[in-house]
């Protein structure tokens, strides 16, 4: 496994972990205080698509082991990482939502737009499933997200491209390739979190990421 840069980091993810979003948080934490942070890339990540038919349906009757247990054991591993990180969510897992639309309008705006305006689509996105609790796989959803953008440029997302971008076949089809390069790069769970051939999986806490950058 290997960063395209060498001053960047890598970040897979998918909108509806939530260890992504702790890990984004602690990551931050990091990255306020280093001396010299390093240029950050986000890659997208298909968290369900072993569970993803061809039509691109998830089937919730897919067996992957994951039974009551587990995912009491996630939302008590979540809750500890919420106040050891300092973060606010909402931990509503009856919530079923599938991010693809979300990530196909991100990959649509990263296209289109500066890297300012995808990280602020970014960020709103994130927010919105982890804050808010919508449902950021609805097209009319992302829609409005995109409408309330607003960055340091003044660049203003339109909200019926982002509407549209959402389902549009060859963005879907473009989509599934990231999905697949990410897999063929070794990435088999997220977040995973990768500088310089090294990489760390899981909400890796703050003091954590200087050990990655360092190689040790």
């Amino acid at each position: 496994m290997s960063a395209d840069s060498d001053s960047t980091l890598e970040i897979y993810s998918d909108y509806v972990c939530p260890f992504c979003y702790l890990g984004k948080a602690a990551m931050e934490q990091y990255l306020a205080t280093a001396d010299d942070p390093p240029a950050v890339e986000w890659r997208f990540y298909d968290l369900r698509g072993y569970k993803r038919e061809e039509s691109g349906e998830i089937d919730p009757e897919v067996e992957d082991g994951k039974d009551d247990d587990y995912f009491e054991q996630v939302r008590e591993n979540v809750e500890r990482l919420k106040e050891e990180y300092d973060v606010e969510m909402t931990l509503d897992f009856s919530l079923d939502v599938d991010s693809w639309n979300a990530q196909q309008a991100a990959l649509y705006v990263r296209r289109n737009y500066d890297e300012e305006t995808f990280l602020a689509f970014h960020e709103v996105v994130f927010a919105a499933l982890w804050e808010d609790g919508r449902d950021i796989g609805d097209p009319d959803v992302l829609a409005e997200i995109a409408e309330s953008v607003v960055t340091d440029e003044g660049i203003d997302l339109d909200p019926e491209e982002v509407r549209a971008a959402a389902e549009d076949p060859d963005l879907e089809a473009d989509l599934r390739e990231k999905f697949e390069e990410a897999q063929q790069q070794g990435v088999r769970g997220i977040p995973t979190f990768v500088y310089e051939g090294h990489a760390a999986r899981a909400a890796i806490p703050p003091h954590q990421f200087e050990r990655l950058l360092e190689g040790t």
